[in-house]
């Protein structure tokens, strides 16, 4: 072999080593958020899911804040539990079931407010823990269960 070939031979071989180094895909930048799981198709323009575990989980949680302030109207004050909501807005007797998938709901009702908490049974990227009240609207939180100070969900 001569001079030239060996060479020849030792590029390509280096180009095939390094190459696919400056193929992959970047990653994601420190600090942005997290983005829905592979495979995950979104169930309406702009739906802040992960997951078709959390679409279901803010879809119960959209159901209940629904009917809890349609109950409100009706009664002048907020059902102390969920059976209370049973045949308000399209709250269903099933849905009283607060294991709901990857995740467990948690109604405290009151007459003059309430609370809602979805706890995920695995919490990951695509599981946050969510919380509602009588304000109607949605906070989320990454890593510990979500409250009334968490981030409200866009």
């Amino acid at each position: 072999m001569t001079r030239s070939t060996q060479s020849g031979f030792i590029l390509a071989a280096f180009l095939l080593v390094i190459c696919p180094l400056f193929a992959q895909e970047p990653s994601a930048p420190v600090g942005s958020e997290p983005q829905a799981a592979p495979g995950y198709t979104p169930k309406f323009k702009g739906d802040p899911a992960r997951s078709d575990s959390e679409a279901a989980a803010l879809a119960y949680m959209r159901v209940v804040v629904r009917a809890d302030k349609q109950f409100n109207k009706q009664y002048g004050h907020y059902a102390l539990n969920l059976n209370e909501l049973v045949h308000s807005g399209s709250f269903t007797k099933r849905m009283v079931n607060t294991e709901r998938g990857d995740y467990t709901a948690t109604y405290k009702g009151k007459k003059d407010s309430y609370t809602l908490t979805m706890t995920p049974k695995a919490p990951d990227s695509q599981h946050r823990y969510f919380y509602a009240d009588d304000d109607g609207k949605i906070r989320a939180d990454e890593s510990k269960a979500a409250g009334p100070d968490s981030p409200i969900l866009k």
